[in-house]
């Protein structure tokens, strides 16, 4: 899927840091950046959003709810268990990536990162993502 047909949702509490990454996903020609400031309004937009995502950037720590349990969410979730998710923290420990994984994350990026690395992991996750047989 080319990245300007994209719909991507974009979770993330810091106003700041939501605008930099909405404004890199832009950039790197993603049409749709749906915005959502914590956990619980990201599965109300999943359950009721007139636009489903393509893919899902999860900040890991939210103030009501974890990333954790809103990727879980996600996969346990017949109607959007198969949207791509990609964890985007600060935290950078080996057991922060290997729950993100346990969780059903399809990738995890390191704050801080370029605009270079989060395009490479979009992309990368988008492709092991993509069911078999329409990469």
């Amino acid at each position: 899927m080319e990245l300007n047909q994209l719909t991507v949702l974009l979770v993330e509490d810091s106003p700041m840091f939501r605008v930099m990454l909405r404004d890199m996903l832009q950039q790197m020609g993603v049409k749709n950046v749906v915005e959502q400031p914590n956990g619980k309004a990201a599965m109300e937009y999943l359950k009721t959003g007139e636009l489903k995502p393509d893919l899902v950037c999860l900040d890991l720590t939210l103030p009501d709810v974890s990333g954790y349990d809103v990727c879980e969410h996600i996969r346990r979730t017949p109607a959007i268990a198969h949207i791509p998710v990609l964890m985007v923290s600060a935290r950078n420990l080996p057991e922060d990536k290997a729950y993100a994984e346990e969780a059903g994350a399809n990738g995890y990026l390191g704050k801080p990162f370029t605009p270079e690395e989060l395009e490479k992991r979009v992309r990368q996750v988008l492709k092991t993502a993509a069911p078999r047989g329409s990469a």
